[in-house]
């Protein structure tokens, strides 16, 4: 009785005599483990994923509005801009002689759910994403015709496209767009490398192709009985006449807020320069109260759950009196009845952080291609981090000590007391 192995083989075996009961507790506790490792895996992930989207780049412009809603529309492609920015300004900024590259995008079009967005080939030189690693090809080129789109990885394999198929942009946002351009369809000439970021979900085509399929259309809708074909409309002048935003690579990051004061001052038109760091810290202090109240409710439900488990040890007591006095009886000493409800509760907290962990991993891989469609963000299946190790440890450390009350008054019980019949 004194080997630490047959007392919790003890413990094991009670267990399992209650299993019911015991299995529910282990539930309510993975539950809370679930959900206090989910909140703090969101978070983390989410802003990796947010800090990992962009490197490299000095400036986003766009029309006056929040630079919040600008870092979104314009990096994340979450949201919608209030007004787009005339593309005379977009040289008058690009020609300034601390401006070393810029990469204007034009958005508002859509394929099968997935945005698109118009820019020039030099976004495929000059962006940078996670410690300015560049973007890479993982078939095929960048764009060279009106008419060529490159496709990020994610859209590529969840719908099926190869170098050379054919897709067709919808006008609007959403799965079905609001109209397709049907008649000028693109053709795949590149899919990237996955980058993990919006990257890969985004159709990347050209500023002349943007424009080319709206030559014959107006206001958002399509003008009647005008039609241009895909062939004539090479012949054209597809110069855009606006773009959404743009980004901005300085010569020097030392001239970065004197480029941020001027463009904020422009006088063409009503404009906005972010620094995208900056923006993002901004983003996080946003949010900082909703994570603070997303983990104390997450540090409640923990807590209800190791109650429920010291609630159903303490319950059962009065039921195991017998079960006691006959350890007691065959040799077990108060310590070992001591020892045994402890291991029960670790026993008992160690299932419900694996269950939990489990339930976890379970989730994150159900509703990740959800979040990602929904909120662009993705949620990797990784190793759990240091901190939700600590997490564990402090939650199986918690469900002990929550142990200590019901065994401490079951090494108060003497043979005696547990073979008196109480009436």
């Amino acid at each position: 009785m004194t080997a630490p192995g047959a007392i919790v083989a003890l413990s094991v075996r009670s267990l399992l005599n209650r299993r019911l009961t015991v299995g529910l507790t282990i539930f309510a506790i993975a539950i809370s483990v679930m959900l206090v490792l989910g909140v703090e895996k969101v978070r983390n992930d989410a802003k990796l994923g947010f800090a990992n989207t962009i490197s490299g780049t000095d400036l986003i412009v766009g029309a006056r509005s929040g630079a919040i809603q600008l870092l979104l529309y314009s990096v994340f492609r979450i949201g919608n801009a209030t007004n787009n920015i005339s593309w005379k300004s977009y040289q008058t900024i690009a020609k300034r002689p601390d401006v070393k590259w810029t990469v204007p995008i034009s958005l508002g079009d859509s394929h099968r759910g997935y945005r698109v967005m118009g820019t020039t080939a030099d976004y495929f030189t000059h962006y940078r994403y996670a410690r300015k690693r560049p973007l890479q090809f993982a078939a095929g080129k960048a764009f060279d015709d009106v008419f060529d789109a490159v496709l990020g990885a994610e859209a590529a394999a969840t719908l099926g496209y190869a170098v050379g198929d054919k897709i067709v942009v919808a006008h609007g946002l959403g799965v079905g767009g609001f109209s397709d351009h049907a008649d000028k369809p693109f053709t795949v000439s590149g899919i990237l490398a996955r980058t993990g970021t919006p990257v890969d979900r985004t159709v990347h085509v050209s500023l002349a192709g943007i424009e080319a399929i709206h030559v014959d259309w107006k206001g958002g809708s399509r003008v009647p009985g005008m039609t241009v074909s895909a062939d004539e409309v090479r012949t054209m002048d597809l110069t855009p006449r606006s773009i959404t935003a743009f980004m901005v690579g300085l010569k020097s990051r030392l001239g970065a807020f004197r480029a941020l004061r001027d463009i904020n001052a422009y006088r063409g038109e009503p404009l906005l320069a972010i620094l995208p760091g900056v923006a993002l810290q901004e983003l996080w202090n946003m949010m900082g109260t909703a994570e603070a109240a997303l983990a104390v409710v997450a540090l409640f439900v923990v807590v209800g759950g190791l109650i429920g488990m010291l609630t159903m040890l303490l319950a059962s007591l009065n039921e195991r009196r017998r079960e006691m006095a006959i350890l007691r009886a065959v040799g077990a000493r108060p310590a070992h009845v001591f020892a045994m409800f402890v291991s029960e509760a670790l026993l008992i907290t160690a299932t419900g952080c694996i269950v939990g962990l489990a339930l976890l991993y379970l989730g994150v891989l159900a509703g990740q291609p959800i979040i990602e469609a929904q909120y662009g963000i993705y949620l990797p299946v990784s190793p759990p981090t240091v901190r939700e190790w600590t997490i564990l440890s402090i939650v199986l450390g918690a469900g002990t000590l929550a142990g200590f009350l019901p065994a401490f008054l079951a090494y108060r019980n003497s043979v005696a007391d547990g073979l008196t019949v109480r009436t």
